[in-house]
């Protein structure tokens, strides 16, 4: 999820100015760090971080025929589920989730009848803006007998006739109905003629080893959890409608004329965009001309495999571009009127490009971006994004909403509890891909340092909250969601680290836990086991408290037996030293020190080389690092 207007906003806010108390100093405890997300080492999670050798996860596999009626918004679908219980454990009960129950009557989220989240200057509403709907279940069949079955909110509990062996399987037959709402919590709905589908769908909860089923109801601002699998989806609805969807269409030929298909071969082998559907076919509707006669409605068929979720748009009047890179699609559809998205298929594809070549290999056919009402939303091959009113703001939208195709939808981690694991990972690939798309310009070199310049507004005392809050508790989401975890990161790469030592164990990560279900410690462990460094009193500042870092010169000295400059971190966060001293001789000089500087407490002592008398003493002259209190970083020699 995104907001496009964010980097505006933060223009806006760096005009503020914030002053900071110093901070009592406080040693980090010395034990193992525990918390949230955090296991002991067993053969399913292992204590490097890496998957055990009785590692399982379950799987879904989803067969489901939708049809939708535009005149009326109403979906109607059924489908059938294939689970496979590959826990250790028999099952008595299965948990579904049935979340356009989110805009029921009586909802957690229609009772509560919650503000926007605000983010900066803009707002994400995650309610359904006053629309009353919800899921009709009008069949759940389990192994052919119907199934007695508990709704709480967006959950669904189906209570077995007989448990699911481990090793067993579970077939379900649901059939449903539901009105799209015009704007359903922030992350469906429809502009008139457009509709963007996602938790559309009863799909299965996930059942993992470190909690059993995972039913955190979905209100808002929490994102998903979901089981991989395997998604054949047959979408019916009138023929003048094209549609974009996870996965591949399979019946290409029996919805799109001969042209698009032409077009489309081109474009597999083209660095830069063909117009599949022009702006003057779109106007025109010519997009609804097909290969046969005319018929009232088209099915459209997809399939998708070691995906976690579904979701499709359609419309009557989309433009559609594609190119290629390196066998993958880029496919971009928006409506005439979005007048910067003739761009954007560049832009999603440098991004996907970016991503795959720094960091893990994008394995999907396709990735599609959508222009639409909807502010920014991923889903597996396919992103929901505005049209952008600049484009810069553009660019971050689409490269953002694409950059959760790794993070989470490759690696795979619980967003209903972690959503620093997903938004702060994405954010974090995200500002540099931008970095890289605007390089030369004011924008591009100095987009990867706003959230150091955000942190004197947003870590605020009293207020600040932890990187584990949950989503659904969190105040500030775009710092503790997004912009936080995004520092976190970046001084781990550039100042804990170094660039290719972070890089190789980043990298190493999401390759050992793609399509798979990491946890915080998993996290945690890996980047200690591949770096060769224990990092737990870095997450435990970053992620579990809101410690705050305060670096300062205490005193400069210049005597017989030689100079020295005392370091003190009156803060509560370690980080590395960044030292600038000019001598009496009017020389500079730059120091950086490790982290372990703080190993004998709050204090560090540097000499200089004998002769050298101290003039003026100041740490981290650059700002590379947040700091709580920068009125105490400058020393004059007295």
């Amino acid at each position: 999820m995104s907001r496009p207007t964010w980097a505006r906003a933060i223009a806006a806010e760096l005009f503020l100015f914030f002053s900071f108390a110093p901070l009592a100093a406080q040693a980090t405890p010395p034990e193992a760090l525990t918390g949230a997300g955090i296991h002991a080492p067993s053969a399913v999670r292992t204590a490097s971080g890496r998957p055990g050798p009785a590692y399982w996860q379950q799987r879904a596999d989803y067969q489901i025929d939708v049809t939708l009626d535009p005149a009326t918004s109403l979906v109607t679908g059924q489908e059938h589920i294939t689970y496979r219980n590959n826990a250790p454990e028999a099952l008595p009960e299965l948990w579904l989730q049935v979340e356009q129950n989110i805009c029921a009557p009586g909802s957690v989220a229609t009772t509560l009848d919650q503000p926007p989240l605000v983010f900066l200057s803009a707002s994400f509403d995650f309610s359904c803006k006053g629309f009353v709907g919800g899921d009709s279940l009008l069949t759940v069949v389990v192994n052919g007998s119907p199934a007695r079955y508990t709704v709480v909110g967006t959950m669904m509990r189906i209570d077995l006739a007989a448990p699911v062996a481990s090793g067993g399987t579970a077939l379900l037959d649901i059939r449903w109905r539901f009105t799209v709402p015009p704007y359903g919590a922030g992350r469906m709905g429809h502009d008139g003629t457009l509709y963007e589908l996602g938790q559309w769908y009863p799909r299965m909860a996930v059942y993992d080893d470190m909690t059993g089923w995972n039913t955190e109801p979905y209100i808002g601002a929490d994102e998903f959890y979901l089981e991989y699998g395997k998604f054949d989806v047959a979408i019916t609805l009138p023929a003048t409608y094209i549609v974009a969807a996870t996965g591949v269409l399979t019946n290409a030929a029996d919805v799109l004329t001969r042209a698009q298909l032409d077009r489309l071969a081109r474009a597999r082998g083209s660095d830069t965009a063909i117009a599949i559907i022009t702006k003057a076919e779109a106007e025109r509707g010519e997009s609804s001309q097909r290969l046969r006669a005319p018929a009232s409605q088209r099915t459209w068929r997809f399939s998708a495999d070691s995906v976690r979720d579904f979701a499709f748009a359609a419309a009557p009047n989309f433009r559609w571009d594609a190119s290629n890179y390196t066998g993958i699609q880029i496919n971009t559809y928006y409506r005439p009127t979005a007048t910067l998205w003739p761009e954007a298929n560049r832009m999603a594809r440098e991004a996907v490009k970016h991503y795959s070549e720094q960091w893990l290999r994008y394995p999907y056919p396709h990735a599609s971006a959508i222009e639409g009402p909807i502010e920014g939303m991923e889903y597996p091959m396919m992103t929901f994004d505005p049209s952008g009113p600049v484009r810069t703001d553009l660019q971050w939208v689409v490269a953002h909403e694409l950059g959760h195709q790794w993070f989470p939808m490759l690696v795979g981690s619980n967003e209903r509890l972690f959503p620093w694991m997903d938004e702060g990972f994405n954010t974090f690939i995200d500002l540099q891909n931008a970095a890289n798309y605007w390089h030369g310009t004011p924008y591009g070199d100095t987009i990867e340092t706003v959230p150091l310049h955000l942190y004197p507004l947003h870590a605020l005392t009293g207020t600040e909250q932890p990187l584990i809050t949950p989503p659904v508790q969190v105040r500030d989401l775009f710092w503790t969601g997004y912009q936080k975890p995004a520092l976190m990161m970046r001084t781990l790469r550039e100042h804990v680290l170094g660039r290719a030592r972070f890089d190789d164990a980043f990298r190493a990560y999401a390759a050992a836990w793609e399509f798979k279900h990491p946890t915080p410690g998993d996290f945690f462990r890996m980047m200690r086991d591949r770096t060769g460094m224990d990092l737990d009193w870095y997450w435990r500042d970053w992620v579990y408290t809101t410690n705050r870092p305060d670096q300062g010169v205490e005193a400069i000295t210049n005597g017989d037996s030689g100079s020295t400059v005392i370091l003190v971190n009156k803060g509560t966060m370690q980080l590395p030293g960044f030292l600038r001293v000019t001598y009496a001789d009017g020389t500079k000089e730059d120091l950086t020190f490790p982290v372990e500087m703080w190993n004998q407490g709050p204090r560090f002592t540097w000499r200089a080389k004998a002769g050298k008398r101290v003039a003026r003493a100041e740490i981290d002259p650059d700002g590379k690092l947040p700091d709580a209190d920068r009125g105490n970083n400058v020393q004059n020699a007295r």
